[in-house]
């Protein structure tokens, strides 16, 4: 178990009010003393913040500020931790981790802290990594299913998945101890059922995976069509500045341009596609080849069409897909029906961005706060591990299997289980998700 001292800063840093640096692990608070000038007589009180004279190796002050110690367990970490609160800018923060360093500390890796408190029981790997989407979240959407996750959503219904199955694992070894010739002492249907409840939960929980992910990442909303059909003016319009050029002139937009928005407390990456035609232009030609990768990848195409003009071959392709949207563009030079837009005007915008937010999370609506999302293809996987490894132990669980073989089934996917929570040795997962963390966190 890690224990040894370590220090980061927690804050950005650059000019600011305040810094905030943390420093845990083995002696933190005995450390922390030797750097202050400590006024009080007695030992510091868990929890409480004192004012107090920060001062290098040898003695000489250079900050003033507060100091709060936490006493393991009772800590981020789990560990003895101190958190230094500083005047902000980048000298002094500097000089108190050079101080904490002089005595032995050594600079925390990225994500280390939080790596810690999973490592000390005091939160799972899934609230670990909510965290980090808590941190990134740049909508509320990404804010709200950060913190059902950091509250123990999805780890609490795993964990509750994990229970059920260490009872049928508790069933079956009773059977394979005290069989009898007959039907033994366990009843195989019942097994087969519960299993087929639990399997059927994790199927539930699968479904959530690719909106769950959409929340988190952000729903790609690609705009094409012919060229002048009003796509660049759309894009501009729904993110309100001028951000695309747009001339008369055909083959204006020769690459793809991305931005993000913010559409009603939902992140989506809205891309302005070249116009989809025939080119003998090099360069137009690439950007048509790319706007195509984007409509593959697109978790929504809105296909504008100028006029209610007829759909070439190209665009009723579009068109039958069942994740496209048709957009009919400048309804201030013509009456068209439904959803229709004028970016000149403003006519139909609010209209297309409710209905953008229904197709896109309208089932986040209606699943509301009671079912738990799947943020992260890892916990795709592990639930598809799991999933793979009930379907192998249902037939041996049934009626004449072989409780043995359902026993090491049932067991893989309590295993499956216990990496997605961080349960078990999983050093190389470990590894992916905190590197990404920030350093102090």
């Amino acid at each position: 178990m890690l224990s040894d001292l370590i220090c980061a800063t927690a804050t950005p840093s650059g000019r600011a009010a305040v810094a905030l640096v943390r420093l845990s692990g083995r002696g933190a608070v005995s450390v922390a003393l030797r750097v202050l000038h400590w006024i009080p007589e007695r030992e510091p009180e868990p929890r409480r913040a004192y004012l107090a004279v920060f001062h290098e190796a040898d003695g000489t002050p250079f900050d003033r500020g507060l100091v709060t110690f936490y006493l393991a367990p009772a800590s981020y970490t789990g560990e003895d931790l101190v958190e230094f609160a500083c005047h902000g800018g980048l000298l002094t923060s500097s000089q108190l981790l050079a101080a904490l360093t002089a005595l032995g500390a050594r600079p925390a890796l990225p994500g280390e802290f939080t790596r810690r408190a999973v490592t000390h029981g005091k939160i799972d790997l899934i609230q670990a990594e909510a965290i980090g989407d808590l941190v990134d979240a740049t909508t509320r959407a990404q804010g709200r299913a950060a913190i059902r996750q950091l509250h123990g959503g999805l780890s609490r219904r795993l964990a509750d998945l994990r229970e059920t199955l260490i009872d049928l694992l508790a069933l079956l070894a009773y059977d394979i101890d005290f069989p009898e010739e007959d039907d033994g002492p366990v009843d195989r249907t019942a097994l087969g059922a519960a299993i087929g409840r639990t399997t059927a939960a994790i199927d539930g929980l699968l479904e959530t995976a690719s909106l769950g992910e959409r929340v988190r990442r952000g729903a790609l909303v690609v705009i094409a069509g012919r060229p002048n059909a009003g796509k660049s003016s759309l894009f501009n319009a729904l993110l309100g500045i001028e951000r695309a050029l747009v001339t008369e002139i055909e083959g204006t937009t020769r690459d793809t341009i991305e931005a993000d928005l913010d559409l009603d407390g939902y992140a989506v990456r809205l891309a302005d596609t070249a116009g989809l035609r025939s080119s003998e232009d090099r360069i137009e030609r690439l950007g048509i080849e790319v706007s195509r990768r984007y409509l593959g990848a697109a978790d929504l195409i809105l296909l504008c069409v100028e006029g209610g003009a007829d759909l070439t071959d190209e665009e009723q392709s579009l068109a039958a897909r069942s994740n496209t949207l048709r957009v009919n563009t400048k309804v201030d030079l013509c009456s068209l029906p439904s959803p229709g837009v004028s970016a000149l005007t403003g006519a139909g915008l609010g209209d297309l961005k409710r209905l953008l937010v229904d197709r896109l999370y309208g089932d986040v609506e209606l699943l509301g706060d009671t079912t738990p999302l799947l943020t992260r293809e890892r916990h795709q996987q592990g639930l598809a591990a799991a999933l793979a490894a009930l379907r192998d132990a249902a037939p041996e669980a049934g009626q004449g299997g072989d409780a043995v073989l359902a026993a090491h089934h049932v067991r893989r996917a309590v295993t499956a289980l216990d990496e997605l929570l961080g349960r078990v040795d999983v050093e190389e997962v470990f590894g992916r998700i905190f590197e990404r963390f920030c350093v102090g966190k």
